[in-house]
């Protein structure tokens, strides 16, 4: 039987070696390319309807006040928790707006005011609202999405966005 010549004795740490060193360079071409698409316009920018959804008078501490965004088909909340929080608008930062859809099943939560979460009553899962919705409990695999707001000089509050996918859709815009 004949053998080959042309074999190569890498040994353990040479080839980790030269793994690793490859592994470095994959990363490299990685970051690169990300900032370079970082400088050009994204190519499928989703442009989020501006909605007036209420205003800072019709807001009362820790009662929320029932919206639709973007559509008609979103049913959510704004609420005044009384205190500064994670994406929090206004004058004490305190006012934020959330969906009422669970994203795990799609059951309609319900907000506790004692704990200021919102709650799903199909499978338990809750969401801090004074975390931005940060999921605390439940099945639930991802954070309530939480409204962009903006609040203009007369104390209108405007959604001009939604920070995760809401259950169901493929897109939150339709």
């Amino acid at each position: 039987m004949k053998s080959c010549d042309k074999l190569v004795d890498a040994g353990r740490r040479h080839f980790l070696s030269s793994a690793g060193a490859m592994t470095a360079a994959a990363a490299a071409v990685s970051v690169l390319s990300t900032e370079a698409k970082a400088d050009q316009a994204p190519s499928t920018l989703i442009r989020y309807p501006k909605s007036r959804l209420g205003n800072v008078a019709d807001l009362k501490v820790n009662e929320p006040l029932a919206v639709n965004y973007p559509d008609d088909d979103a049913p959510g909340v704004l609420i005044k928790l009384g205190q500064r929080v994670v994406g929090g608008v206004g004058a004490d930062g305190d006012i934020v707006g959330f969906t009422t859809v669970c994203p795990h099943k799609g059951f309609p939560l319900n907000y506790v005011a004692s704990d200021k979460t919102m709650n799903c009553p199909g499978h338990y899962s809750r969401f801090d609202c004074e975390k931005g919705g940060q999921q605390i409990w439940g099945q639930a695999t991802q954070n309530l999405p939480q409204y962009t707001l903006r609040i203009d000089e007369k104390g209108d509050i405007y959604a001009e966005g939604v920070d995760e996918l809401l259950y169901g859709r493929l897109s939150n815009v339709l």
